[in-house]
């Protein structure tokens, strides 16, 4: 299994990026796909997450709720994570991570395989 973020980058402070993870190994559709985010000196933390296709729920840490839209391309096997009003604690390493869609959604010990991370940088 291989997953891989791209969109990552310089933003000014009320932009907006689109993060997509695209993945290899295995069919984003039957699983659990989350977005965490890591800043330096802070614990890993997760953003928000989709559920298998059958159910398509979707969840969102409070403080990225209205910003951040999450969702599956199942042609290209990709999940994207739209960002807009970026502010300035949006900075991190944002990671996808894939897993069986049980327990709770934002426990990073629950997702079985990791991407390597890209990095937002919300900047004047």
């Amino acid at each position: 299994v291989q997953l891989v973020e791209s969109g990552g980058g310089l933003v000014q402070p009320g932009g907006s990026l689109r993060l997509s993870c695209a993945a290899s190994g295995l069919f984003l559709d039957y699983y659990r796909l989350a977005w965490f985010r890591q800043a330096p000196g802070k614990e890993r933390e997760g953003v928000s997450c989709i559920d298998p296709s059958s159910s398509g729920d979707t969840y969102y840490a409070d403080s990225v709720k209205v910003r951040f839209t999450i969702s599956r391309d199942s042609a290209k096997n990709t999940v994207s994570l739209q960002m807009i009003s970026l502010k300035t604690e949006d900075t991190a390493v944002y990671y996808c991570a894939v897993g069986p869609a049980y327990g709770f959604w934002s426990l990073s010990r629950n997702y079985e395989d990791w991407g390597q991370g890209t990095q937002v940088t919300v900047s004047a």
